[in-house]
């Protein structure tokens, strides 16, 4: 996935430079929480509440969106199970025959519950898949209508944000289940292994006749077929608890962002944190990382913004940022403070975006200077 490009004609007054340090490793910004800060669109609060489902804390600025589906959205079929037949042996008397009897009474029900089991996973994945392409779905239509342009806020986009949330907490809700059905194939492989143990068991104990230890030698064959088709259900079940939990974890990520993109009605792009294909140059210490000129009203940064952030955190992941407000010291005392004070205000426009973009305000901090040379109140975001 790539980053937000920059915008073709940089906007009158927004100079962007990239923070980068050579030599450190591209990975995925962590322990990151999705925050929605108070800003004009006071209603998307209360529409978009922060995640409360099932996310870890990495859930927010910082994967990449996903392009597959998740093990339920088909792929690969789920391994057909056909359970075989325990055949039954004729009583010879004797107390063998008898733990004989218990032994093949114990591997039928696991047959019957391994039968049971994999009719579980795939009503899971066919549940899955149902979830996943209506979330699909809704996350499509939020992308498409920010791509063309919309309006803050769009309630329309809302809905269908809360949409793709729902399907998202669904999804949650079938990877529970997986996991339900793991502990009890699990508990089955376990059931079956013993069941193993004591057929070889079994062999050792006096006062067997010889259809004793033909029964014994095939029921030793059955059970041997019945810990082979468990142990492949638990691969299956495995397989697909990894795949939904990794795919869930990078789509509540990527929901984070749309919420803050429907909030500014602009589209982001792809997730903060995805590879650009490498890092860019050095740049010398102490240079900002993003500068935004408020030389004229509703200056449009949150693009830029949001690819630098993007840009600093592959090659920081850890990195904190402090936003500084500059204020130029042309004119009368009053109008030094008063630049002072749109400055400061700039600022904490700046840090909202941020913190709109998922950055945790426990990694943000606000300072303020004046500066000779500058025309026009800044803020500048630097890389600590």
């Amino acid at each position: 996935m790539r980053g937000i490009p920059a915008r073709q004609g940089l906007k009158k007054g927004l100079v962007l430079a990239f923070a980068v340090t050579a030599g450190l490793s591209l990975t995925a910004c962590s322990d990151i929480d999705a925050m929605f800060g108070d800003d004009t669109s006071a209603d998307m609060s209360a529409e978009l509440p922060p995640d409360a489902g099932a996310a870890p804390p990495t859930a927010g600025f910082g994967a990449a969106p996903s392009a597959a589906l998740p093990a339920a959205s088909g792929g690969a079929p789920v391994a057909t199970i056909t359970p075989i037949t325990i055949e039954n042996g004729a009583d010879t008397g004797t107390a063998v025959n008898k733990t004989v009897q218990s032994l093949r009474a114990q591997v039928a029900g696991l047959q019957q519950r391994l039968a049971s089991n994999s009719a579980r996973l795939a009503e899971l994945r066919n549940a899955g898949a149902s979830a996943a392409g209506a979330y699909q779905g809704a996350k499509a239509h939020i992308t498409t209508r920010l791509q063309v342009g919309t309006t803050r806020g769009n309630p329309e986009l809302v809905a269908q944000w809360n949409t793709a949330q729902s399907q998202l907490d669904a999804l949650s809700a079938n990877v529970n289940a997986l996991n339900a059905l793991g502990t009890d194939v699990t508990n089955d492989s376990s059931t079956a292994h013993y069941a193993l143990d004591q057929i070889g068991a079994t062999y050792n104990v006096s006062g067997a006749v010889d259809e004793d230890h033909r029964q014994l030698r095939l029921l030793e064959d059955e059970t041997s077929q019945t810990i082979v088709m468990i142990d492949r259900l638990l691969r299956e079940t495995s397989d697909g608890i990894q795949r939904q939990t990794a795919y869930l974890a990078n789509e509540r990520s990527n929901l984070t962002t749309l919420a803050a993109a429907i909030k500014s009605g602009d589209f982001f792009g792809g997730g903060v944190g995805t590879s650009l294909g490498g890092a860019g140059p050095a740049v010398a210490a102490g240079a900002p990382l993003v500068v935004v000129r408020f030389d004229r009203p509703n200056v449009d940064y949150q693009q830029i913004l949001y690819a630098a952030l993007n840009q600093a955190l592959q090659n920081r992941p850890g990195a904190n940022f402090q936003v500084v407000a500059v204020s130029p010291t042309r004119g009368s005392a009053a109008s030094v403070q008063i630049a002072q004070t749109t400055a400061r205000r700039h600022a904490q426009d700046v840090m909202r975006s941020m913190t709109d973009m998922g950055v945790p305000a426990t990694r943000l901090n606000v300072a303020s200077t004046t500066d000779p040379s500058a025309t026009a109140s800044e803020v500048r975001v630097f890389v600590r």
